[in-house]
């Protein structure tokens, strides 16, 4: 009889050793996950064409949250190198007026350089970028330094100079005709930005706001939507390309 309850009991802690190693490693998963989406790599999508032709509507990419971070030692950046942001990165960061929101668009100028932009052409410290392999214009018409256009006129093809202040970058859409950026509402700040664009792991075929959040109901219906449509509106030419 005791060594019938000395199994029982015996199985007992088995089993519910077997139960503390799923909970174990279930907590240990999502701790590195929560780690790695908070300081290395997050996924984003791209909701708008601001940044056409180098990200489309639909992309969705990689970005590397932790190339623009600060080590500690020697050792630490050897084994997690860190650098500064770079004039030409496709960067992330939280919009300087509504930090609860993140936009996507090209670092064109960084702390201290001055910029200026004549009739579509960007000059950054006096020198013309060169701009060519990413930028795209929609629309061939120039518009004049003219205090009689509206602002999204007046700044979109003549801005500047314009010298960035320390601590912050200077940031563009490649959609250079279509973009809301630092032409209309000023420098990003160091601190808003939250890494590099580094690379497009889906492209899905969608529409300007099908990736608004519009209820329960909507997010249903479009689930079902990539579901049944997967391999028809799946944009397989972008599939792991890198973000230039």
């Amino acid at each position: 009889m005791k060594s019938e309850q000395i199994a029982e009991t015996t199985e007992e802690y088995r089993r519910k050793g077997v139960w503390r190693e799923n909970i174990e490693a279930i907590l240990v998963a999502i701790v590195i996950a929560l780690f790695i989406r908070t300081f290395v790599v997050q996924a984003f999508k791209i909701p708008s064409g601001s940044m056409k032709q180098t990200l489309q509507i639909g992309d969705h990419i990689l970005v590397n949250k932790f190339v623009y971070g600060q080590t500690g030692g020697a050792l630490d950046r050897l084994l997690l190198p860190a650098r500064e942001v770079r004039r030409g990165d496709v960067v992330v960061f939280k919009f300087p007026d509504d930090p609860s929101r993140d936009f996507i668009k090209r670092c064109i100028g960084l702390p201290g350089d001055r910029v200026e932009i004549v009739e579509k052409t960007v000059f950054v410290n006096g020198q013309a970028l060169d701009d060519q392999t990413f930028v795209y214009h929609a629309d061939s018409n120039v518009y004049p330094r003219s205090p009689f256009l509206h602002e999204s006129y007046r700044l979109r093809d003549n801005f500047g100079p314009y010298v960035v202040p320390e601590d912050s970058i200077f940031c563009l859409g490649d959609n250079r005709d279509n973009s809301l950026d630092s032409r209309f509402w000023g420098p990003v700040p160091l601190t808003y930005v939250k890494g590099r664009a580094v690379l497009i792991y889906w492209s899905y075929e969608a529409g300007r706001d099908d990736w608004q959040w519009r209820g329960l109901g909507h997010r249903l219906k479009q689930l079902a939507g990539v579901f049944f449509n997967f391999f028809t509106k799946t944009r397989w030419e972008r599939e792991f390309r890198l973000i230039h």
